[in-house]
């Protein structure tokens, strides 16, 4: 495996750089100035908010591109690259759709913040480990001054199961992703992480041969497919494990800056 001509890195989130109590490892950090000083970009691609992900990655935010809202949004520092959003018509049709779900919380991923009802404190100590800012309000229909980037759907007993049969209809005019255990994302066709991906690569002139992404769940495959690096953590949905050229080790066991350590290695061998 030739590492040596990497410029660019992706990496999920959840099950991926973070491990399963959503910590980012203190090595990785350390990678990450060495990484740098090398000149390889980064970015940090989640289905999480933007404002989640920053948060976790908060010593480094303004070294990094973050796509974030499953690639529904892109920034970099303060600045948009990328904004693929639901256009109202289509959000009031998917909440008709989704009132009608069993056991399911339905949130609204907007630009500026996110959006739930008030389904209890038990939910939402849950669900704000994802979202940095969010409103509970009466009606999710009534939320008029945002950008509709994904709506998202939490059901416990498992969205694969309970949740995807009910809108695999979709797949046809929408992005439809299993993106957790208990998650299930649906937002506009071209809102996904390897669309942002090779977006980036085309703004960068970086060549998927040029390029190392991490994933590993059903919302990391197109990301995973822009890249002739593709790693899948050995805790991958199997989806994720087919798709992939490489796998890792688990997300608890530092899967991604083993990898990273190898990047580096062989960088520094050419340019000694």
């Amino acid at each position: 495996m030739d590492l040596s001509q990497i410029k660019m890195i992706a990496t999920d989130m959840d099950g991926t750089l973070l491990n399963s109590k959503g910590e980012v490892s203190n090595a990785f950090f350390e990678l990450f100035e060495e990484l740098k000083e090398l000149g390889i970009t980064f970015v940090a691609a989640s289905g999480r908010q933007y404002y989640s992900i920053i948060d976790k990655l908060a010593p480094i935010k303004d070294d990094i591109i973050v796509v974030a809202e499953n690639g529904a949004l892109v920034m970099e520092k303060e600045e948009e690259l990328q904004v693929t959003s639901i256009d109202r018509k289509t959000y009031l049709e998917l909440l008709e759709i989704t009132n009608d779900l069993e056991d399911s919380q339905v949130i609204l991923c907007g630009r500026k913040s996110g959006y739930i009802i008030d389904y209890g404190k038990e939910f939402i100590n849950m669900f704000s480990e994802y979202y940095g800012r969010y409103e509970i309000v009466d009606d999710l229909a009534g939320v008029k001054d945002d950008q509709y980037l994904k709506i998202a759907i939490c059901n416990k007993k498992g969205a694969e199961r309970y949740v995807y049969p009910v809108v695999k209809h979709l797949e046809d005019k929408l992005k439809v992703k299993v993106s957790g255990e208990i998650w299930l994302d649906l937002s506009h066709l071209d809102a996904n992480k390897g669309n942002a991906i090779e977006q980036l690569q085309n703004r960068l002139d970086i060549s998927p041969e040029e390029t190392l992404v991490f994933g590993d769940y059903n919302n990391d495959i197109e990301m995973l497919q822009q890249a002739k690096y593709s790693f899948a953590m050995e805790n991958a949905h199997p989806n994720v494990l087919k798709t992939a050229n490489y796998v890792t080790k688990s997300n608890d066991n530092y899967g991604v800056e083993t990898i990273l350590k190898e990047v580096i290695k062989q960088k520094k061998a050419i340019t000694v």
